[in-house]
């Protein structure tokens, strides 16, 4: 009986991540990326500077729970996670190292995305009977389509998506490292987690926003700090691995043996995986920044994909590719070739600097998850009632570290493709309210330049 309910929601998990839905999200990616005329490369240098400057206009004004920051952190929270190391090792032995080539390319329409994502986020979003910000695609579905039941559904998938994805199976990534490195036992672990994310969960947004801001950071730099060391130390064959994945990802004599396409359908499916835009996930937290205007906010949250993706995965990719370790290795190994490519450079340490990555992304996500998952359970049960979500939430924290069941898995990643798909269907039928916006604050963004000159012409005087 359990074997063909577990081939059934096998089945059901192939069609959710099939073609057809990848297809979708990228080709809304590209769809967004040409009426947007390629804003995603044009304006990236200056959504960088809002997001890490020390700007008048970085999230200190306008309407809003947090910051630019704390917001994007939150959202990096979720989206930073076992993705970053496994998922890439996993596209690599899946598809070839070409796939590392197409998670770029997923990413780079999927930055045209995410900033649709926001922008729709923060022109919709509401202020709920506690005086906080309330939004995400359930809301601009709603207001923006007056599609409700569609709504319903996107929250109704992105509630049961964080109790899998956002919850047990991380929790149980974190209680299974340290059992394996350090002789813990999960049921400890999982009370050590289920105490830490009660204490963060009892803070609001706020207090997301402030952990997230602080951990995010500190959790990205130490593992990026690994992986930079490693390809500072062996510079000279990083020329060769890049030379190895554009060569894989268009070599001739492989599309005859069909890895080509293995390479764009796996590339593409865990970049989807790791950096989360289309999914609608992101976009829940980006509503809640403070703002003056959408288009400022969306320009910071896009740069959440660039960091992901661009940067933490390429890390991870170069780093497997030059150590050679996933050559001929079965693709069950996924959990174990970015451990042993670390450790293979950094002996006695790079294995180290994996298991701790692992432990801070996966607790990370389950912070920036729970509040994704709150949001959802309030749209649908009233925001009055979100108690209820975080005490089941915290519970099931311990009760995934404790226990490891591989359908769980299978299930939660059904609901995450389900996210997608009233998400994307928003972001389409509603891509003239993202032009809109943006072109309102292109004018804006211009005045402010007008505005600057002006001021820098009377300092010199």
């Amino acid at each position: 009986m359990f074997v063909s309910f577990s081939g059934i929601v096998d089945a059901i998990n192939n069609v959710v991540w099939g073609p057809i839905t990848l297809f979708l999200i990228v080709g809304t990616g590209i769809y967004l990326t040409i009426r947007l005329r390629f804003l995603q490369i044009r304006d990236l240098p200056y959504a960088l500077k809002l997001t890490f400057g020390r700007s008048k206009k970085n999230g200190k004004s306008g309407q809003g729970d947090i910051s630019h920051f704390q917001s994007l952190m939150t959202a990096m929270a979720a989206t930073l996670g076992i993705g970053n190391m496994t998922g890439v090792a996993s596209a690599i032995l899946l598809g070839g190292v070409g796939a590392l080539f197409w998670m770029w390319v997923a990413a780079s329409f999927g930055m045209a995305t995410k900033y649709g994502e926001a922008i729709l986020a923060v022109k919709y979003r509401v202020v709920n009977h506690k005086g906080e910000i309330s939004g995400g695609p359930m809301y601009y579905i709603e207001k923006g389509l007056g599609w409700k039941w569609l709504a319903v559904l996107f929250a109704l998938f992105g509630c049961l998506a964080s109790f899998g994805i956002g919850n047990m199976t991380q929790s149980n990534t974190v209680a299974s490292s340290l059992a394996t490195n350090f002789n813990v036992n999960p049921w400890v672990t999982g009370f050590i987690l289920m105490a830490l994310t009660g204490l963060v969960l009892l803070g609001g947004i706020k207090g997301i926003g402030r952990v997230t801001a602080i951990f995010v950071p500190f959790m990205a730099l130490f593992y990026m700090a690994g992986g930079l060391i490693i390809i500072v130390m062996n510079i000279t064959h990083v020329p060769e691995a890049f030379a190895t994945i554009f060569r894989e990802a268009f070599n001739t004599d492989a599309a005859l043996g069909g890895t080509i396409g293995m390479a764009i359908r796996y590339g593409i499916a865990r970049g989807v995986f790791s950096n989360e835009a289309g999914l609608g996930s992101a976009p829940i937290a980006a509503a809640a920044a403070k703002t003056d205007y959408p288009g400022r906010q969306a320009l910071v949250s896009m740069t959440g994909t660039f960091l992901d993706t661009m940067i933490v995965c390429t890390i991870t990719g170069l780093t497997i590719v030059m150590s050679g370790l996933h050559i001929g290795r079965p693709s069950d190994d996924q959990a174990l070739v970015t451990g042993e490519a670390f450790e293979f450079f950094l002996p006695g340490v790079g294995n180290y600097i994996v298991v701790f990555g692992i432990i801070f992304f996966a607790y990370s996500t389950i912070i920036g998850w729970s509040y994704y998952g709150e949001k959802c359970f309030g749209y649908l049960f009233g925001d009055k009632n979100t108690i209820i979500y975080k005490v089941i939430f915290v519970i099931v924290v311990m009760i995934g570290a404790g226990t490891s069941v591989q359908i769980v898995w299978d299930i939660a990643d059904i609901f995450n493709g389900l996210m997608a798909i009233p998400n994307l269907i928003g972001l389409l039928l509603l891509s003239n309210v993202i032009v809109k916006e943006t072109d309102k604050f292109k004018k804006v963004r211009l005045q402010e330049r007008q505005q600057a000159k002006q001021t820098s012409k009377q300092i010199v005087s």
